[in-house]
């Protein structure tokens, strides 16, 4: 399992663990929607198994997101004195904002992760 971990985390491909899903070598610190590769450049694995195949994980980042935006609110609120400062919206919605293009490649990666075996 830590295996697997490592290896989404350093966008390596699900199938033989060579290639890279994303063309950018840092998935961490990219601006902007990702650029993905059809097929894994080492064994020719298929990343897209049919269209759509990406809707599932739409599901996955909103997952991510709300886990973010709560892990947000619970380190942010001991930091003010009232229980709900309305300050802490503005600060959630920075972390959900600058989280995003990382959350979309790390969604599409889990999704590949989690249907590697799938064939259609």
């Amino acid at each position: 399992m830590s295996h697997t971990l490592v290896h989404i985390l350093n966008n390596d491909c699900p199938h033989c663990y060579e290639g890279k899903v994303f063309n950018e070598k840092n998935i961490f610190l990219n601006i902007g929607f990702p650029k993905m590769n059809q097929y894994c450049p080492h064994c020719h694995f298929k990343f897209e198994k049919e269209p759509g195949y990406f809707f599932g994980a739409m599901y996955v980042n909103y997952g991510l997101t709300v886990a973010q935006g709560i892990a947000t609110y619970l380190v942010a609120q001991q930091f003010f004195t009232e229980r709900f400062d309305l300050r802490i919206i503005a600060i959630i919605a920075i972390v959900i904002l600058s989280m995003a293009s990382f959350n979309i490649r790390l969604s599409r990666l889990l999704w590949i992760y989690m249907f590697k075996n799938y064939s259609i």
